[in-house]
């Protein structure tokens, strides 16, 4: 598969997705992203703009199984990843597969679990495996976890630690619609004809999607910007808890995906410089003292993106 296939497929599915989802152009486009780079995406936003819809869109455009999980307070890690159950014919036990198991798993209100249960998506989300009792299972290719949290309402919920939110590719912001865009979606549901949604890609050509990204062509310098970037946030005398190498890497991936779906097979640095925000966003920890001064780490990237020096 070459970049004009990918661009042709990644149009195509985008076109079916407008269908449904009204605006949100720039979030859809990140979640292809992800996609393709075999990542997962946190979207954060207010009950009713779409989070939930967006997701199950996109497991039909993109032919894939999907599976919901609705994230409660009395759950358990088996809930999610499956459990060893009697078999009463056989007297032996057999793996009932949880959830998990499918190739988009939408993890709705996932601060809503307690941390054990949340702690069974790490193994999973990074190695994309289960381990049950000293026994491996591969989850299905591809796998995408793309999980929802409601920013206002926090009664109830369990904050996502570090190590969670570390696997996220990026953290996407979805907000409310414009004027225009709010009529759209009246009109949308008031008159559902020639609104369904069919598949435009499949699991196969979506894993042969991933693997022409990885060949994607980025130039050295490029890498040295990304570097500078990472390294920046780990000495900003603001920053608790800076950039990891894996920070670095999810902003080369998701640069060679950007590029890929834009048709081309070079990365420029507006690549990098679309993915910062969402890349950045949710591994930073700002110190204390910094937040009682009234700064928030959107204003720390922002000001980043204009003091480095971005290559020619």
């Amino acid at each position: 598969m070459d970049v004009s296939q990918i661009k042709e497929i990644t149009q195509k599915i985008l076109t079916e997705i407008r269908k449904v989802v009204i605006g949100k152009g720039e979030v859809l486009q990140n979640i292809l992203i992800a996609l393709l780079c075999n990542g997962h995406i946190l979207l954060e936003g207010v009950p009713g703009v779409a989070k939930t819809f967006m997701a199950k869109s996109f497991a039909k455009v993109l032919g894939c199984s999907f599976k919901r999980i609705q994230f409660t307070p009395d759950m358990l890690p088996a809930d999610v990843t499956g459990t060893n159950i009697l078999d009463q014919k056989t007297n032996e036990f057999v793996f009932k597969k949880g959830p998990i198991f499918a190739n988009i798993v939408l993890a709705d209100e996932i601060n809503r679990a307690p941390p054990k249960t949340q702690a069974a998506l790490l193994e999973c989300m990074e190695e994309k495996q289960v381990t049950i009792e000293n026994k491996t299972y591969k989850l299905p290719p591809p796998f995408i976890v793309i999980a929802t949290e409601n920013p206002v309402e926090q009664e109830g919920t369990y904050p996502l630690p570090e190590a969670q939110l570390d696997r996220f590719l990026f953290k996407l912001i979805v907000g409310y619609p414009t004027e225009k865009e709010e009529v759209e979606i009246m009109i949308t549901k008031d008159k559902p004809q020639g609104r369904e949604l069919h598949a435009m890609t499949n699991q196969e050509e979506i894993v042969a999607m991933q693997e022409t990204v990885k060949k994607i062509y980025i130039d050295r310098d490029l890498m040295k910007y990304i570097r500078d970037i990472t390294i920046r946030t780990r000495k900003d005398p603001q920053i608790l808890l800076g950039g990891s190498p894996r920070a670095s890497l999810v902003l080369m991936n998701g640069a060679k995906a950007r590029a890929a779906i834009l048709g081309r097979d070079y990365v420029i640095p507006d690549d990098i410089i679309a993915l910062v925000q969402h890349s950045l966003y949710h591994r930073l920890i700002l110190k204390p003292e910094a937040e009682l001064g009234g700064t928030n780490v959107t204003q720390i990237i922002k000001k980043m993106k204009n003091e480095i020096t971005v290559p020619v």
